[in-house]
């Protein structure tokens, strides 16, 4: 299958021509059944003569292209209408009958505030053109009206989720006018499964309540279903724990698929490279060191110590908080005891065979660095975070 992209080297055409790439590279196994040829890169500073060569061959279409920033409202249906206009009669030249992806916007729905949106306007058009289109020379046709998208794209230009990620990945002042205001979001990530999807025939369809989407079983339209609605309030907060987590260690929840982790795989994209790497508080004492690598708001800590040759740590017991010991680096020995019933249990461990071993409440416990001339270097993970108020840490020699 040959796929033309245009706007190919927008913030989606580009993640989309690296997901093509993965799959036809065989990188990516996760769509099995996409055959992917050619991949025809058509932008800005493309030629119509390529234009031309692209719209013989392609299976394929992702039309992508089109201004949103223009100097000149009247370059709005110049880039997005006219343009469309061209690409739909290279195509009819070739007989081409290739199915077409176009991507709209919400803003086409022309209710509301985007009433006047001469954007809104020329996607409409652009719309209706490709309706009359597909009618006329029974093509399929799949137009998706998006909300805002939310992908690595240039800061203070057309997307508030990246001016707000930028500032506060380099802590640059930002504004928020309205905490309240409320915005429909799809991530970069899950746009380019959904393209991919429709590629393999799936496709979720819609119709539109003014700007609300309604999933349809036969609708006009397509659409990603997985949209997020997040107020500027929320955004920002969220990326203000996001910059503070490397002093706090804490990371807010962000369960599997939700917008906080999303959301943080993007504000990452914003670092500078300075900002790649922070330290992190080393305790060291003559036994050697304890660090505290990462906090979670409901599933406790991760730490790492270092016991040097011959040294003994622990030697303590907790009510209701439990650990699991992994040596990852030399040779050792766990030991606990029962502090009720008196019952030992000893594990021998080496970084050679990584094991977990649980520290049970009620059990007083200790590692101990069996060698002589090597560190032992043990992960260490806890069901909750260290409280000085509550430690639930209490000492008693195995």
């Amino acid at each position: 299958m040959n796929i033309l992209i245009t706007g190919a080297k927008g913030m989606v055409g580009t993640a989309l021509v690296n997901n093509l790439e993965n799959i036809r590279s065989k990188k990516d196994k996760t769509h099995p059944k996409l055959n992917i040829g050619e991949i025809y890169k058509y932008d800005i500073d493309s030629t119509l003569e390529e234009l031309d060569a692209y719209c013989q061959k392609a299976d394929f279409v992702f039309h992508l292209a089109g201004v949103n920033r223009p100097e000149n409202p009247d370059d709005f249906m110049k880039g997005n209408f006219d343009f469309a206009c061209i690409l739909l009669n290279t195509l009819k030249k070739h007989n081409n009958k290739a199915a077409i992806m176009f991507s709209s916007s919400m803003q086409a729905a022309l209710s509301g505030r985007f009433a006047n949106s001469e954007y809104g306007y020329s996607k409409k058009a652009g719309e209706e053109l490709f309706f009359s289109y597909a009618e006329e020379t029974n093509t399929k046709i799949a137009i998706y009206r998006f909300p805002n998208l939310m992908g690595h794209s240039r800061p203070k230009y057309n997307s508030a989720v990246s001016t707000f990620c930028w500032a506060i990945a380099n802590d640059e002042p930002y504004t928020v006018n309205d905490p309240s205001t409320e915005l429909e979001l799809l991530y970069i990530d899950d746009l380019v499964e959904g393209m991919l999807d429709l590629l393999e025939g799936k496709e979720f369809h819609c119709e539109f309540n003014g700007t609300e989407t309604v999933i349809t079983e036969n609708g006009n339209y397509c659409c990603v279903p997985a949209i997020h609605k997040a107020s500027l309030g929320e955004i920002v907060n969220l990326l203000e724990q996001f910059r503070r987590q490397s002093t706090t260690l804490m990371m807010p929840k962000m369960p599997d698929g939700s917008f906080a982790k999303k959301l943080y795989s993007l504000y990452l994209t914003y670092l500078p490279a300075a900002k790649f790497k922070y330290a992190l508080k080393m305790n060291i004492d003559d036994r050697g060191s304890f660090t505290e690598l990462v906090h979670t708001e409901d599933c406790g800590q991760i730490s790492v110590s270092i016991s040097r040759p011959g040294k003994i740590k622990g030697q303590h017991w907790h009510n209701s908080k439990w650990e699991l010991f992994v040596v990852v680096a030399g040779h050792g020995l766990v030991q606990e005891r029962n502090i009720n019933t008196g019952e030992i249990a000893e594990f021998e461990v080496s970084g050679d065979r990584i094991e977990a071993i649980h520290m049970i409440p009620g059990w007083t416990h200790n590692i101990i660095n069996l060698s002589k001339t090597e560190n032992l270097v043990t992960v260490m993970i806890c069901n909750e975070v260290f409280s000085k108020a509550h430690p639930d840490t209490f000492s008693e020699p195995v």
